[in-house]
């Protein structure tokens, strides 16, 4: 088996349509097939139930899937970290990402990185904390970003930045009367807020928030990213709840950003590794991360650790 017979697995596997996995690829739907088909005979195994309408995997190509989604990513992984030295780097952290980040925190931990430790390489790889939580795990990455907290037993979570939370509201709305808007009178609107797969930790966050009122959230939609939050609210269809941060890097999108009233809330990122012991490079690299402090309204500054007591 060689690489090439992985990812053409996969791409079928995941589309469950040959033309379509080819158009992927970028190779004609022939030799996929005769690829798929050494697979097979190689593994001695069927992998897809193909007709004339429909093509699905069987029961050892779903478990086959199992396996291909976590060796392809350690595969490329062992290639990536090898031209990494061949190219003068020392070593390379591998970061997750997941959930809807601090803008300005991540860009600040990176030109950090850059300028004290140039000699470390940093790869970040987007993904649901779902698959964060399994790559951690499976030691994919050496350390993740979100906004979850919970991890469960052999991995860390530090919390690391806090950003306050507004609410987002198309301008010339009623709210605006308010500098500081009750959670109830946000709750009298439809809300647009994040998906719970592709945002998790910011959707529980924002639940957890939401049910310190006993008014149930009419809830118009769920979207992925900031920037089709702010277009629905912009057009009007509903309020939004979002990070300071996000506001601060937006632009002018025809919203406006308001704080809830009372108590400040805030959507807290977290940083996870596993519990063992970390290499120096990763310990480095906490440490940044750690003392960036960002206060909501400008850029993220290196906060000093606190020496007065020693």
């Amino acid at each position: 088996m060689e690489i090439r017979h992985f990812r053409c697995f996969l791409a079928v596997a995941e589309e469950l349509h040959f033309a379509r996995a080819a158009e992927r690829l970028h190779i004609e739907q022939s030799p996929l097939s005769r690829t798929i088909k050494e697979l097979e005979e190689d593994l001695g195994a069927q992998l897809f139930v193909r007709t004339t309408r429909s093509t699905r995997l069987t029961r050892a190509g779903h478990e086959f899937l199992r396996h291909v989604r976590r060796i392809l990513p350690m595969m490329q992984q062992a290639r990536d970290c090898t031209l990494a030295v061949a190219n003068g780097y020392q070593r390379q952290l591998r970061v997750a990402l997941s959930d809807a980040l601090p803008p300005p925190c991540l860009p600040a931990l990176l030109a950090r990185c850059r300028e004290q430790e140039p000699e470390v390489e940093v790869r970040m790889f987007e993904m649901p904390f779902s698959e964060q939580f399994r790559g951690l795990h499976d030691d994919l990455y050496d350390v993740g970003f979100n906004q979850v907290g919970s991890v469960g037993d052999g991995l860390v979570a530090r919390p690391v930045w806090h950003d306050p939370l507004r609410v987002v509201v198309p301008e010339r709305h009623p709210l605006l009367t308010h500098r500081h808007v009750p959670l109830d009178e946000v709750l009298r609107y439809p809300l647009v807020l994040g998906h719970p797969t592709i945002c998790e930790g910011f959707t529980r966050q924002i639940d957890r928030i939401l049910r310190r009122s006993d008014d149930e959230p009419l809830i118009l939609e769920r979207v992925g990213s900031f920037d089709m939050m702010a277009t629905l609210v912009a057009a009007g269809y509903a309020l939004g709840l979002a990070g300071a941060s996000h506001m601060l890097v937006c632009g002018d999108r025809g919203v406006v950003a308001r704080p809830l009233a009372g108590k400040e809330a805030r959507l807290t990122t977290y940083l996870v590794h596993r519990n063992e012991d970390l290499s120096e490079a990763l310990e480095r690299f906490i440490e940044r991360a750690e003392t960036l402090e960002w206060s909501g309204t400008d850029l993220p500054e290196s906060r000093q650790p606190d020496t007065s007591e020693v």
